[in-house]
């Protein structure tokens, strides 16, 4: 889940540990607390962010190389985290299993730098063609380390489902955002305010008449 107080307390003696005694894939959590996802959407933007556990994003970093090879000796210099960064190869992986796609579309991805990873996840917008009503969201990240790696995501901005799981078997869902995501609300106020607007100003001519034909 997304990482308590205590957790985010201990995050610069995790990012020490990935630097000193990065772990294999077999031994991160598959069966643990699964990764988690926030989703949202606003006009033709999708914004997503994915949140593995600490050791699963060091097992992740071994599995593409991003890590020096142990025989070789550890890099003090710079942190797991830091390592993970900086590693195009962690990049490609991310983009290549994480995507949203509009009517069987690519939406072009962009993934934010790698910064804080460990707290904040890997940070994700999407552009697509229109205006996002219904989208198609994949996770297959970690999966192919061990099938039992799911993925819990969350909506932040109205939709449904509001939460889905995300597994090996079945890494896409359908994601339906309000009508208020595509700007429902930017058009429609205006037409509302419109409208009172309109029948005050038809209210004040008919007390206007009805004033003057008093005087008359």
């Amino acid at each position: 889940m997304i990482l308590p107080v205590i957790a985010r307390a201990c995050v610069p003696l995790v990012a020490v540990a990935l630097a000193v005694a990065p772990v294999s894939a077999a031994a991160a959590h598959p069966f643990g607390p699964p990764s988690t996802a926030r989703i949202g959407a606003e006009g033709s933007r999708v914004t997503l962010a994915w949140l593995p556990a600490e050791d699963d994003w060091v097992s992740l970093g071994r599995s593409v190389g991003a890590f020096e090879s142990p025989a070789a000796g550890v890099d003090t210099t710079l942190t797991g985290e830091q390592k993970l960064a900086r590693s195009a190869a962690v990049r490609d992986y991310l983009l290549d299993r994480i995507g949203v796609a509009q009517a069987g579309r690519p939406c072009a991805p962009e993934l934010e730098p790698l910064e804080r990873l460990v707290a904040e996840g890997a940070r994700f917008s999407f552009e697509c063609a229109h205006p996002v009503m219904e989208v198609d969201v994949r996770i297959a990240a970690l999966t192919d380390l061990h099938e039992a790696y799911r993925t819990v995501l969350t909506a932040e901005t109205p939709a449904t489902p509001a939460q889905t799981v995300l597994t090996a078997t079945a890494d896409t869902r359908r994601v339906r955002f309000d009508a208020t995501a595509a700007g429902g609300v930017s058009l429609a106020v205006p037409a509302i305010a419109l409208v009172a607007a309109l029948g005050a100003l038809a209210a004040l001519l008919v007390r206007r008449r009805r004033h003057a034909g008093a005087r008359g």
